[in-house]
């Protein structure tokens, strides 16, 4: 007895997928209703050898009986799973007629770069990519003008046809996908040219993205039925947006929270006042109190973030820092000198603000330890 993967003309190791596409040529190629009556007994060969090979468990137990180790042979042979599984539903059986020839068209993910305003007040962009959409022409039909799919006169429109194989226990009758229509139970005769049949071509197309405010980096959105559309009128898939947040050059987003900072002279901060800032809802005033060190936070209300789920905004938080002046000439070094003597300070009233003792005094303490 001929072996079953030389019938089929692929190798021992050939993956289920490689064993399907080998049936699926050989069977079209010598189906009596093409080849001829001469072609019957090798058609049915290719059948036979489909039916062990396609099932995994078959396939092991054929291995196991090595070449020419086919039914009738003492090396292999079904046993009563294969045979419930041959007659009540195994490998190849389908329920519920015709496989539908349309499918669902594919997700995508694109990417989209954003302002941080577009976060703070939420906005409307625009996105263009090439997708598949609806052929004008067949109205997603896949058939030419005028013409319509034709019942497959194989399997009768069914989908489905008929197999005899002979086994151990004599012949057995299995249904198999139909190899003219490939299980649709219709034939479309004559294709529509500008989409090859496919019911779809591919296409430019422009997009509005709503952006909500609040939404983080990262997020995705949703955009269903914008994807993909389906072969022959299946439904389209969805885009997914993946929102990138640029950076911003002056704020930088915590939460519901915008943070920044402002620099402004000693002089500045020892005798406090106004300052102009701007925000991303325009210029606002802010106080510096009298006497306001570096580090410390001021903060702008409902200048902030608005809230993905939730009502109002975040706040705004400006930390001063001080500048210390560097440049300075002989007559400055002398008014500040002044100034220092005016206020009883010198290099030994600095403090450590956690503690509040001087870096000699705590230097003193650590000695003393030792």
């Amino acid at each position: 007895m001929a072996d079953f993967y030389e019938t089929l003309g692929v190798e021992r190791d050939a993956s289920q997928e490689q064993i399907r596409k080998a049936y699926l040529r050989l069977s079209r190629k010598l189906h009596p209703d093409h080849a001829g009556p001469e072609a019957a007994e090798r058609y049915k060969e290719v059948n036979e050898a489909y039916t062990v090979l396609s099932n995994p468990d078959s396939r092991r137990q054929y291995d196991l009986g090595g070449r020419g180790g086919g039914a009738g042979a003492g090396g292999f042979g079904f046993d009563m799973n294969d045979i419930f599984s041959t007659f009540f539903g195994g490998a190849g059986m389908r329920a519920g007629g015709p496989t539908p020839r349309g499918e669902r068209g594919r997700d995508a993910l694109l990417g989209l770069s954003i302002e941080l305003s577009d976060v703070v007040f939420g906005a409307q962009r625009q996105i263009s990519d090439s997708f598949f959409a609806v052929c004008p022409t067949c109205a997603g039909r896949g058939c030419a003008a005028g013409s319509q799919p034709v019942t497959c006169g194989a399997c009768q429109g069914q989908g489905m046809v008929q197999q005899v194989t002979n086994s151990l226990f004599g012949q057995m009758v299995t249904q198999v996908p139909c190899h003219t229509c490939e299980g649709h139970g219709t034939i479309i005769a004559d294709p529509c040219r500008p989409c090859h049949g496919t019911g779809r071509i591919r296409q430019e197309k422009t997009l509005t993205v709503d952006i909500p405010a609040g939404i983080e980096n990262g997020m995705r959105i949703r955009l269903r039925g914008q994807g993909d559309a389906g072969t022959f009128g299946a439904p389209a898939g969805d885009i997914f947006v993946e929102i990138r947040v640029e950076e911003h050059p002056i704020f930088q987003r915590v939460g519901d929270e915008l943070l920044g900072e402002v620099q402004v002279p000693m002089t500045f901060a020892a005798l406090g006042g106004n300052v102009t800032i701007p925000t991303l809802d325009g210029d606002r005033e802010l106080e510096i109190p009298a006497g306001t060190s570096s580090g410390v936070v001021l903060t702008l209300k409902g200048l902030g973030v608005a809230r993905l789920r939730g009502k109002g905004r975040g706040d705004m938080r400006i930390t001063v820092a001080v500048k210390t002046p560097t440049d300075l000439d002989e007559r400055q070094r002398e008014l500040l000198r002044e100034l220092a003597e005016l206020r009883g300070e010198s290099v030994q009233d600095a403090q450590l603000s956690e503690q509040g003792k001087s870096f000699f005094d705590k230097l003193r303490e650590r000695l003393s330890s030792l």
